[in-house]
């Protein structure tokens, strides 16, 4: 007996966590885009909203970030993921569509420098479907966060993808279930209420 809980499309969305030309090219795993962009057109099909989330950063952003974050200090002396560079932008082939949603974020997570929470507040939203590069970052974080914020939250293990196979294999069978559905983007048409 199937025990992860239907979804309803009016109160879900699907993000597509970080998506951008410099994340999907380091990723030797080229079948995530292949397979990213049907999932989005299932999702609009079946009246599942959509949001981008993506990271980049402006010249305040970079002179905002501390000495002591170990990660985004050499992002900032770098001047890495500018918000205007070719590199930052979501990847061509999953741009958002009028009436998406779209936050630009500065750190790991999809909302805690974002207006995330309030977007899909206002849209009813209690249900996330989590896809994202890279599983041990936006995924993660996103995830911890979400459920901290009492959202309902399924990850897409094929949609989602880290630099270290283990890592993510670790995060997808260990770690993320204690807070998260993992399934597969194969379960997600017999997961949806019928209307």
């Amino acid at each position: 007996m199937n025990q992860t809980p239907t979804i309803d499309p009016k109160h879900t969305a699907l993000l597509v966590m970080d998506y951008q030309n410099a994340m999907v090219n380091q990723m030797a795993n080229q079948e995530l885009l292949a397979k990213m962009a049907p999932t989005i057109q299932f999702a609009r099909d079946n009246g599942i909203h959509v949001g981008y989330v993506w990271v980049a950063f402006n010249e305040d952003d970079y002179q905002a970030i501390p000495e002591t974050n170990k990660v985004f200090a050499s992002i900032g002396d770098q001047k890495m993921l500018h918000h205007e560079a070719p590199e930052s932008q979501i990847h061509a082939e999953l741009e958002p569509q009028t009436g998406d949603i779209v936050v630009r974020k500065i750190r790991f997570g999809a909302f805690s420098t974002t207006d995330l929470d309030e977007q899909l507040k206002a849209k009813d939203i209690d249900t996330l479907i989590l896809t994202g590069i890279s599983t041990s970052g936006v995924v993660l974080s996103t995830t911890r966060e979400a459920a901290d914020r009492d959202y309902r939250i399924y990850v897409l293990k094929d949609l989602t993808a880290d630099h270290n196979d283990e890592v993510h294999k670790t995060l997808t069978e260990h770690v993320l279930p204690m807070q998260a559905y993992v399934i597969s983007t194969a379960e997600l048409p017999e997961l949806l209420q019928k209307a």
